[in-house]
C-alpha cells in the first residue's frame, strides 16, 4: 500500500471520543472563553482575566517600580488560576477513583463554574469588587482550560487563542504539503475554535451595554447548554482523528 492509499484509508476511518472532546462542546466553551475575556475588559476594569501572561508581565513592571499594591492586584488572579488548576485536578482524581456516579467529574467542574459566574453577576461595579470578580473569572477559566483540553484527540484551549492559532497554522502548512484530509479537518477545527472565541467576544460587547454586570448570565447559559450535552452521552463517533 503506497502513502496516498494509506492516507485515504486513514481519512475514511471514524473514531470514538468522549463527548467532552466533541467539536460542538469545544466551540461553545471557546465562545464562553471569548465572552468572559471581553466581559472582564469592558465591565471589570479593562482586565483580561482568561490568560495570565499579561498579569505576570504587569507584576514584573510593578516590582521594578516598587508598586507593591499593584503587585498584589495582579498576583491575586494568578493565584486564583493556580487554585483552579489544583481544584480541577483534585476533582478529576477523585472522580476517577470513585468511578461512575451521579455526575461525571467534568460535569462537577461545569457546575462550579456556573455557581461562581452567577455570583459574579451580583458583584457591584467598583474597584474593589472588580478585583474580586476578575479573580473569580480567572479561577473559572483555569478550571475550564484544565478540564477541557482536547477536540477530536488534539490539544486545544478554550480561554485563549495563541496556542490554537499556532497549531492551526502548523496544520495548514502540513496540509498544503501533503493534501491529507485529516490534517485539513483538524486545521479547520482549530480555526473554528478561534472564530467561536471571536464571536463570544463580540456577543459580550453587544450585551454589556444593556445588561451591564448581569451580561455574564449569557455565559452561564452557554455553560448550562454544555452541561446538558455531557448528560446525553459519554462517548460519540466522529471523523478520523
Amino acid at each position: 500500500m503506497n502513502q496516498t492509499q494509506h492516507t485515504e484509508v486513514q481519512s475514511s476511518e471514524n473514531a470514538t471520543v468522549q463527548s467532552s472532546e466533541a467539536m460542538r462542546v469545544g466551540l461553545l466553551l471557546a465562545l464562553t472563553g471569548g465572552f468572559l475575556d471581553a466581559y472582564t475588559y469592558l465591565v471589570r476594569g479593562h482586565v483580561f482575566a482568561n490568560a495570565q501572561t499579561g498579569n505576570i508581565v504587569m507584576m514584573g513592571v510593578d516590582i521594578a517600580q516598587g508598586n507593591w499594591w499593584g503587585v498584589g492586584r495582579y498576583l491575586l488572579p494568578v493565584l486564583a488560576f493556580v487554585a483552579g488548576v489544583l481544584l480541577a485536578e483534585t476533582i478529576r482524581a477523585h472522580g476517577k477513583a470513585q468511578g461512575s456516579g451521579v455526575l461525571h467529574w467534568r460535569q462537577w467542574v461545569l457546575c462550579i463554574e456556573l455557581v461562581v459566574l452567577a455570583a459574579v453577576s451580583f458583584m457591584p461595579v467598583n474597584d474593589i469588587w472588580n478585583t474580586v470578580a476578575n479573580v473569580c473569572v480567572s479561577f473559572v477559566c483555569s478550571l475550564q482550560v484544565q478540564s477541557f483540553r482536547k477536540v477530536h484527540g488534539r490539544a486545544y484551549a478554550t480561554t485563549m487563542c495563541t496556542g490554537n492559532l499556532r497549531s492551526g497554522t502548523e496544520l495548514l502548512v502540513q496540509y498544503l504539503h501533503s493534501g491529507d484530509r485529516v490534517l485539513r479537518m483538524h486545521m479547520i477545527n482549530y480555526y473554528g475554535v478561534i472564530l467561536a472565541f471571536l464571536v463570544g467576544a463580540a456577543i459580550s460587547a453587544l450585551a454589556v451595554g444593556p445588561l451591564g454586570a448581569k451580561a455574564i448570565w449569557l455565559g452561564c447559559l452557554v455553560l448550562a447548554v454544555v452541561l446538558g450535552m455531557l448528560f446525553s452521552s459519554e462517548w460519540e463517533t466522529v471523523g478520523p482523528v
